[in-house]
């Protein structure tokens, strides 16, 4: 049978495909997310039969399954296999992503050290050439003998390549970069990103290999290509941080083989990037002493309590509708303290520009920061400061109401650590004992008030 050219419309969204262009998907609804496509059908086309050599698949009962051996490597950065749930396991494919010179091939680069002590390490690069990777080495002193490198862009190479070197880690950067001769639209596009990263993900089930792949984000913060792409592989992790800032953070948003959210912590230097074993000391290393509007609250990122400070500045405002920023917090939850604020205490918000701030590039993301936001507002506004003993964490309802959050216990030991003697804290919160803070139990903001 001849083949044919077709073209299609696929969403980048949900990976739907449609005959016709839409401004809206059929599927998933999303707005200008299909992208035209070109492709050959036919029993000719060897994308048909890329997978004829699989076995069928039959059912069997869940009783009969035996639980898998999880076999994980170190790959010699502590802060890495923290957010990894304990190392790299065999066979699995892990989704790195982040913006352009965060540092994901610098990190990727330095893990290869150990990981080459144990088993080949294949390094396939879509976007260098080999002397730049060998300039990078150098300076990160990276030179194991067992790490090879390769600069293609076609998979069908790299796969030929896995089968001759066998190697225990590859590492390609980018999936963006990669094609298949085997489909016509261009490296990056949809059908393309989806096709390469299906291609990896059976070599790493079928041959044991622990895929790690880089992934480009779009101008909105996720990852490049369908989002069916995160949905394939078994970890993705975001690079988050700063360029003009030195600290850079790994999160795990999703882990089969681990916790969600947990977090590491790196700081850029000139050898490369270097773990920060103790970020709640780091945020707080330039706090300023008997200041308004600067309030410290501790957050739970996956298993790991972490003391941030939070700063509010309160200003009367020139314009007709008063200014609200929000760095590191949600905006929105940000105006809904707000109107909480001014609805039940009284406070003239609407008169005033309200700028919050988390120190160090945290992003904050947990219900507990709400009073730590409140009183960092009201100090800024009242402009009388909070004391710098004191550390604050508890939900805010609409009604005014401090509701309790999980691991409050967690939370006020590592408070103590960093030298805390005060905890404001939900009235219901339990604690078992063995704290040595003065607890400042609150039902609701009404009760707050008696530190101003």
């Amino acid at each position: 049978m001849k083949e044919r050219e077709k073209t299609c419309f696929v969403c980048t969204e949900c990976g739907g495909e449609s005959s016709k262009w839409y401004g809206k998907c059929p599927a998933c609804g999303a707005w200008n997310t299909l992208q035209e496509e070109r492709r050959f059908t036919g029993s000719a086309s060897a994308k048909n039969t890329k997978y004829a050599s699989e076995p069928a698949a039959t059912a069997t009962s869940i009783a009969n399954l035996e639980l898998p051996v999880v076999e994980r490597t170190s790959t010699g950065s502590n802060e890495l296999d923290r957010v990894l749930g304990g190392g790299l396991v065999r066979g699995s494919v892990v989704l790195l992503s982040g913006e352009p010179g965060i540092g994901k091939s610098t990190i990727l680069l330095q893990i290869c050290n150990t990981l080459a002590t144990s088993s080949k390490v294949l390094y396939v690069s879509g976007e260098e050439s080999p002397g730049q990777l060998k300039l990078r080495a150098k300076r990160l002193g990276v030179e194991p003998e067992q790490l090879l490198v390769m600069t293609s862009t076609d998979i069908a190479e790299v796969d030929r390549e896995i089968e001759d070197k066998a190697p225990g880690v590859v590492i390609v950067d980018s999936i963006q970069t990669m094609y298949d001769t085997t489909l016509t639209s261009a490296a990056g596009s949809v059908s393309q990103v989806r096709e390469c990263t299906l291609n990896l993900i059976r070599i790493a089930k079928t041959a044991g290999i622990s895929v790690i792949i880089v992934g480009h984000i779009n101008k909105e913060g996720a990852v490049a290509g369908p989002k069916v792409l995160e949905h394939m592989v078994d970890a993705v992790l975001y690079f988050e941080g700063e360029k003009q800032h030195t600290y850079r953070i790994i999160r795990a948003i999703k882990n089969r083989f681990g916790p969600t959210n947990e977090l590491g912590v790196f700081e850029m230097t000139d050898s490369g990037l270097e773990e920060v074993t103790n970020p709640s000391q780091m945020l707080l290393s330039g706090r300023p002493k008997n200041i308004s509007g600067n309030c410290a609250v501790c957050v739970i990122e996956g298993t790991r309590p972490i003391v941030a400070e939070i700063q509010a500045l309160v200003t009367p405002s020139v314009f007709a509708a008063p200014r609200r920023m929000a760095n590191g917090i949600d905006y929105n939850r940000l105006t809904l303290l707000l109107a909480v604020l001014e609805k039940r205490l009284g406070l003239r918000l609407s008169t005033q520009d309200v700028y919050v701030n988390v120190v160090g590039g945290l992003r904050l993301e947990e219900p507990a920061v709400d009073l730590a936001v409140v009183l960092a507002v009201v100090s800024g506004y009242k402009d009388k400061p909070i004391s710098d003993t004191l550390i604050a964490f508890g939900e805010i309802g609409l009604a005014g109401e401090c509701r309790t959050v999980s691991q409050a216990e967690r939370r006020i030991k590592e408070a103590e650590k960093l030298g805390f003697t005060s905890v404001m804290l939900p009235a219901r919160s339990q604690i078992k004992g063995g704290v040595q803070a003065e607890l400042l139990k609150i039902k609701s903001i009404f009760d707050a008030l008696d530190l101003f």
